[in-house]
C-alpha cells in the first residue's frame, strides 16, 4: 500500500510540475479554451488572408502600370475585382465588435452566475474582486490583441491602396476596420455586453440584448463619426477641376458661392430655364466644399477611440461595481 502511495505522490508532483499555470490563471485558460482556440484561429487565418491579398492587389496593380499609369487609365474590371476583395476583408472586420460583444463579453460573468461557478470559486477563498479582474483581464486582453493585429494589418493594407479602392477613409469599412478604432470599438461592445450579464445574470438572454444594444450603438456611433472635427471649407472656381488640396479628402456637403462668400444651395438654379443668367444675378462664380482633409484622419479616429474608451471603462466598474454587491 505504501509503495502505491508513493508512487501516485511522484506522479501528482510531475503532473504539477508539468503544469505551469495555477489557481485562476489554470481557470480562465480551462473554463474559456474555446475562446482562446477561437480567437487564435481568427487572428492567425484573418492575419494571413489580409497578407495574401495586399499582395496580390499590389503585384496586379504594379503589373498594370500603377501607379506611373494614374488609377482612371486602368482597367475598370480588374479595379472592381481588387474593390470587391478588399471590400469583403472590412466587411468580415466590421463583425468583429458584435461577435465579441455577444459571444465573449456577454456569457463572460453571467455564465458563471447562472451556472453558480461563482459561488464555488468563492468556496476556495478566492476574493471576489480578484476572480473578477481576471475575468475581465481576459476578455480585454483577447479583444486587445486579435483586433490590434488585425487593424494594424488591414490597416498596412490600405494605405498604399487607398486612391485605387472605392472606399473613402471617413467609410465605415476604412474607419472602423483600422487602428485605433477597430480595439476601441470592440472594447466598448464587450465592455456592454459584460454589464448586460452582470444585470441579466443570465448568458442567453444577457447574449440576446447586448446584440441588439451593440447594433443600436453601432448606428450611433456612425451618425456621430463626421461630428468628431469640424469640417473645412474651401472655395474654388465653378465648374473647374477640385484643387490638389483635395486629394484623398472626403467631402460631406457641397454648395455654390459668390466672391464675397456668400453660399447657396448646391441645386440653386439649377432648374431655372437659364441656369447662367440666374447664376449670373445671385452673383454665383464659386463652388464650395465642406470636407475632411486625409490629415484630419488621426484626429477623428483617436477621438473616437477615446469616447469608446472612455466609455468602456464606466461598463466596467458598472460591471465590477454590480458584480461586488450581488448575492451568490
Amino acid at each position: 500500500m505504501s509503495t502505491l502511495t508513493r508512487t501516485a505522490t511522484r506522479q501528482d508532483a510531475r503532473f504539477a510540475g508539468r503544469r505551469r499555470l495555477r489557481g485562476l490563471a489554470w481557470l480562465m485558460v480551462r473554463q474559456h479554451r474555446a475562446a482562446l482556440i477561437a480567437c487564435a484561429v481568427v487572428t492567425v487565418i484573418g492575419a494571413a488572408w489580409i497578407i495574401h491579398e495586399r499582395g496580390t492587389t499590389l503585384d496586379t496593380l504594379h503589373g498594370a502600370g500603377w501607379p506611373a499609369k494614374p488609377a482612371e487609365d486602368l482597367d475598370g474590371a480588374m479595379l472592381q475585382r481588387l474593390d470587391n476583395s478588399f471590400n469583403q476583408v472590412a466587411n468580415y472586420l466590421g463583425y468583429l465588435p458584435l461577435l465579441f460583444g455577444v459571444f465573449i463579453g456577454a456569457p463572460l460573468i453571467s455564465s458563471d452566475q447562472e451556472h453558480g461557478t461563482v459561488r464555488l470559486v468563492a468556496t476556495q477563498s478566492v476574493p471576489r474582486l480578484h476572480w473578477i479582474w481576471w475575468k475581465l483581464g481576459l476578455a480585454l486582453g483577447l479583444v486587445t490583441a486579435t483586433t490590434g493585429v488585425l487593424g494594424a494589418l488591414f490597416g498596412w493594407w490600405w494605405r498604399p491602396v487607398r486612391p485605387v479602392v472605392s472606399s473613402n477613409w471617413l467609410d465605415g469599412t476604412v474607419f472602423v476596420g483600422t487602428l485605433p478604432v477597430l480595439t476601441a470599438l470592440t472594447l466598448f461592445t464587450t465592455s456592454l455586453g459584460i454589464a448586460i450579464g452582470v444585470l441579466a445574470r443570465r448568458a442567453v438572454t444577457a447574449m440576446v440584448l447586448t446584440f441588439f444594444t451593440s447594433a443600436a450603438a453601432l448606428i450611433v456611433a456612425d451618425y456621430l463619426k463626421p461630428r468628431l472635427a469640424t469640417p473645412r471649407r474651401i472655395a474654388f472656381p465653378l465648374h473647374s477641376k477640385p484643387p490638389s488640396q483635395l486629394t484623398g479628402a472626403v467631402q460631406v456637403d457641397q454648395w455654390v458661392g459668390t466672391a464675397s462668400g456668400k453660399v447657396y444651395g448646391w441645386g440653386t438654379c439649377m432648374n431655372d430655364s437659364d441656369a447662367d443668367a440666374c447664376r449670373a444675378r445671385l452673383g454665383i462664380v464659386n463652388s464650395v466644399w465642406d470636407y475632411f482633409g486625409y490629415d484630419q484622419m488621426a484626429t477623428l479616429q483617436w477621438t473616437a477611440a477615446g469616447l469608446l474608451l472612455g466609455a468602456s471603462v464606466l461598463l466596467v466598474a458598472l460591471a465590477v461595481w454590480r458584480t461586488r454587491r450581488q448575492a451568490l
